[in-house]
């Protein structure tokens, strides 16, 4: 080893900080009146971050989530994650981008009632290139960290809403994604269920490495975050 330490490169940068929002704006027009949602707003989040988002119901919260997800798109200001301006993309190349970084929870699971959890959880795996075999060991390893491998065969209707709920996650960790976005992950849980989710997130989070950013309304949920960030009005503290 020689006494230089090499400086990251921009793109090196900009992808240890997993997220940067910058001067975010988003409204929607409704006829001749305009509604702001979110203001000017400024938000970093570092490589392997653990970030819970509160505020009150309207506050913007999940309007943020989608936007660094890719599902909605800004009126105003730049979203980078890992090292890509996502507003940039066009719509093709965003999905395609969505689908390889992102892995998205929901508050009420989003499972399609028809197919097992094995199925389930496959599903973003088939808009990639990789063999059956290899999805079948993606899928099983998802299950597995979640633990539910004993639970492939079952169908949403078969599972309690807390084993729907990691079923979303394995589903949501299955392509390896580069950030875990959390929409009110335990909003429809009971307490137990909860906290097993809870406890399963700070897994990924410090045995995995995954970036998370969690919206939620619970102060037992953010506390387990590493950092907490108030939105209100469309604006962040």
């Amino acid at each position: 080893m020689t006494g230089n330490t090499a400086r990251p490169t921009r793109r090196e940068a900009d992808t240890a900080r997993t997220v940067v929002v910058s001067g975010v704006t988003k409204a929607y027009q409704r006829d001749r009146i305009r509604i702001p949602v979110l203001e000017g707003i400024d938000l970093t989040v570092a490589e392997g971050e653990f970030l819970a988002l509160q505020g009150p119901s309207g506050s913007g919260k999940t309007t943020l989530l989608n936007l660094i997800a890719g599902i909605d798109r800004p009126t105003a200001g730049s979203i980078v994650v890992a090292g890509t301006d996502i507003a940039k993309l066009s719509d093709s190349a965003l999905a395609r981008w969505r689908g390889r970084h992102i892995g998205f929870i929901f508050q009420f699971y989003h499972l399609l009632p028809v197919l097992t959890a094995f199925q389930n959880v496959e599903l973003p795996l088939t808009l990639t290139r990789l063999s059956r075999r290899e999805r079948r060991e993606h899928v099983r390893t998802a299950l597995s960290i979640v633990g539910l491998e004993d639970r492939l065969s079952h169908f949403p209707r078969q599972l309690s809403g807390g084993q729907e709920q990691r079923v979303a996650i394995a589903r949501a960790i299955v392509t390896d994604p580069t950030l875990i976005l959390a929409d009110e992950p335990t909003g429809d849980l009971d307490a137990r269920s909860a906290e097993e989710v809870l406890t399963l997130l700070e897994r990924l989070n410090t045995e995995f490495s995954k970036t998370i950013i969690m919206v939620t309304h619970d102060p037992r949920a953010a506390a387990r975050a590493h950092t907490t960030r108030n939105l209100d009005k469309g604006v962040l503290d």
